[in-house]
Order: C-alpha cells, then structure tokens, then sequence
C-alpha cells in the first residue's frame, strides 16, 4: 500500500471538505501533528484498514477513494464567464465617465437608472443571470457616470444609486466564488465608499454586507464578523428608524455575520456566535413582522429560519438542519424569491448528505435544478455537490445520472 499516495488523497479530500489538519484531526480523534505525518506519508508503512475506514467516514467519501490510484478529477468552472467578466472591466472605468456612453447622450436621469437596477435586481432574484449579464455593464457604466456629473443637491442620491448598482455587481461575482474572488472584494469596496459618501445608513450597511462577504471568500471570516458586526452596531438606531427598509438591512448584517461565523474552524464557540447572530436575525425579523423583499433582501422571518439551516450546516451539524428546514413550511418558501429557494434546496442536499440521507441528498439537488438550473451546473459549489452525491450513492438514479451528465460529471 503506498502510504505517500493514501495520504495526498486524504489531504485532497480534507480541502475539498474545508477542514484544516487541526479540525481533521480532532474529528479523528488525533492532533495536527499526526495527521501532518499521515498526510505526508510518514505516519506507517502500512496503515490499517480500520484508520482509513473512519477517515472515510469523517471526508464522506467512500473508502475506494482513498486507496485507488490516480488523482481525484471534477470538471472545473475556470471562472466566472465572458459577459460578466464584461461588467467586471466596466468597474475599471469608473474615472473615465465620458466612456460610459455615447458623448451625444446626456447623463441618465436617477429615475431612469433606478427603474434599470430595478430590472436587473428582479432579474437576479430569478435567476435570470443571462438578462441580467446583458443589463449590467451598461448600468455599471451609467451609474458611474450619473454620479460623476451629478448636481451637488443630488448627489446624495447618485452615490447610493451607484453604491447600490456596486452591491449588485458584488452579489453576482460573490457566486463564482473563489474564481471572482478579487473582483467581487473590489465591487464591494467600492459599493462601500459609494455608500459613505451619499451618507445613506441603509446603504452603508447594505454595502457593508458586501464586505463581509468578500472577506469570508479570502478565508477572513473572523474579520467578517467583526465587520458585519460592527457595521450593525454603529447603525442600528438610524435603521431602527428607517421602519422595514432599514430594519431589512440589519437583520442582514446579522445573518452574514452569521455565516462568517460558521465559517471558522469548527468549535462549540463557532456554532454558539453562528447561531446567536441568526437569533439576533429573528429579533429584527419579529420587529419587522413580516417576509418583506425590502431594497431586494426578502427579509423577514423565514428568510432567518432558511439561514438557520444554512449555518447549521455550514456547522457540519446535518441533523439539526434538516430539523430547523421542517420548520419551513411549503407555502413560507414558495413565497421566497426563486434564487432563494435554490439555495434552500441546495443546502438540504447538503445537510441530506451529512447524516448519509442519500436519496433525500438526491430529490434536493434534483429540486435545486428544477428551480434555478444555473445554479448547479453554473458554479463550482454546485458542480461539486452534485459528485458528492454520486459519490456517495452506491446506485445513482437515471435522473441523478443525467443531472451529472449535464455538469460534465461521469456517474
């Protein structure tokens, strides 16, 4: 048995699973050092059968994944596409305003701009990435340019325009996920600064968000929750007093700091501040009353129980998870926006697959498709769920078969 190869395998799956050597270790009941020593091929000469069944069982990959040759190989999305890479070089024209458009055309009117966002907004909440590509570098474009020659009792107005018109293009890189990574930090620095300067505390802390989530994808989660939270608390009483527009944007603040928290090395603390922002979250929601898709959050109380599932588990808890999803009624997600309710469905998959629920794993992912197909077979995330699945499931179903067939997987 070549203990070199077993242990690049194993470090392989680690990664994939997000868990560092210490938090492998503790699930293995071992240190750091000594899965170091496994993972380099120092640890014996022949390890047993038994060590490599319970590493199995902890990286949820079946045992033949550890012992065959060759390395693992899923297709990969390089990144994110050629249109919105488009939008992605718009951001690097933001000094140049008479580039945004034809020099004959005046400046675009607030309330034309505000009915393009508009469009585009609903557009994402429905997954319609395509449409939305399309829209995007031109408002990106008119967005910097409105603001550039806004008057000065207007341009309040212009910059929360354009910090929300960078918040968008934020959201939309942030699902490429690493691949966007750079690009999504950038849109969000910029939503920010757009955001202070029109002094509007609903965007500031919309934006704010933002951040937080582009230092989660550059591996800073803890970061992530000092800022979500902070941000919450310097504004809290301003969007206390915006009524159900302000408090959507903090209940916000608490649910991405919530899954920044989940993020962090496993632990009962992680889990405690995780789950505590998401009660944080059902507070504001109680405030607010209602599911309400205020500046395009669909906050309210069953968007914070849909986050409670998703931090619980990010927690690697699948249990609980699919124990708070029951709590969702059909008719609370229907009432969700579509991009919601895929990633709903995607992370009962998940937690489905957590607890070994194979075929409850495969009717969500199957689910997930049905509702939003981009998002599965358009992102990495998604793309790798679907070959855990299969993975795990010793006879995938032709309809399971033909979901991997179409992300270029081979079940």
């Amino acid at each position: 048995m070549d203990t070199g190869r077993i242990g690049r395998r194993i470090a392989y799956w680690r990664e994939r699973r997000g868990y560092t050597q210490a938090d492998f270790g503790r699930l293995m009941g071992q240190s750091k050092r000594w899965v170091q020593d496994f993972e380099g091929g120092k640890r014996q000469a022949d390890p047993r059968l038994s060590v490599l069944a319970r590493a199995a069982q902890v990286l949820r990959v079946p045992l033949d994944h550890l012992l065959a040759d060759g390395a693992p190989s899923r297709p990969v999305v390089a990144g994110a596409p050629a249109e919105v890479l488009a939008f992605v070089d718009a951001l690097y024209r933001y000094d140049s305003p008479e580039q945004a458009a034809p020099h004959d055309e005046d400046p675009p009117l607030p309330d034309l701009l505000r009915r393009r966002l508009a469009y585009c907004c609903e557009a994402f909440q429905a997954c319609h990435y395509t449409a939305l590509s399309r829209q995007l570098p031109s408002l990106v474009l008119y967005a910097q340019r409105t603001a550039a020659s806004a008057t000065v009792h207007r341009e309040c107005e212009a910059q929360a325009l354009l910090s929300r018109v960078f918040q968008l293009t934020a959201s939309v890189l942030h699902k490429y996920g690493r691949a966007a990574a750079v690009q999504a930090a950038v849109a969000a620095d910029r939503a920010l600064a757009a955001a202070e300067r029109s002094g509007d505390p609903v965007q500031i802390g919309a934006a704010s968000r933002r951040v937080a989530r582009s230092l989660v994808q550059q591996g800073r989660p803890q970061a992530a929750v000092d800022f979500a939270t902070a941000a919450a608390r310097r504004l809290t009483a301003d969007l206390t007093a915006s009524g159900p527009l302000g408090l959507s944007t903090l209940g916000m603040l608490y649910l991405n700091a919530a899954v920044a928290a989940s993020a962090q090395p496993r632990s009962a603390a992680a889990v405690r501040a995780a789950t505590g922002y998401v009660d944080e979250a059902h507070e504001v929601a109680h405030l607010q009353g209602a599911d309400l898709n205020e500046d395009w959050t669909m906050f309210g109380p069953t968007n914070v129980e849909l986050h409670r599932v998703d931090v619980l588990t990010r927690c690697e808890d699948g249990w609980s998870a699919l124990d708070a999803a029951e709590g969702v009624g059909p008719r609370e997600l229907e009432s969700m926006t579509k991009e919601r309710r895929a990633q709903h469905h995607l992370t009962r998959a998940r937690a489905a697959l957590l607890v070994r629920r194979r075929g409850d794993a495969a009717e969500s992912i199957l689910e997930a498709e049905r509702c939003a197909g981009e998002e599965v077979h358009g992102r990495q995330s998604g793309i790798d769920l679907v070959q855990d699945i299969i993975d795990a499931t010793p006879v995938p179903s032709g309809r399971l078969r033909a979901l991997a067939e179409r992300c270029g997987l081979r079940a």
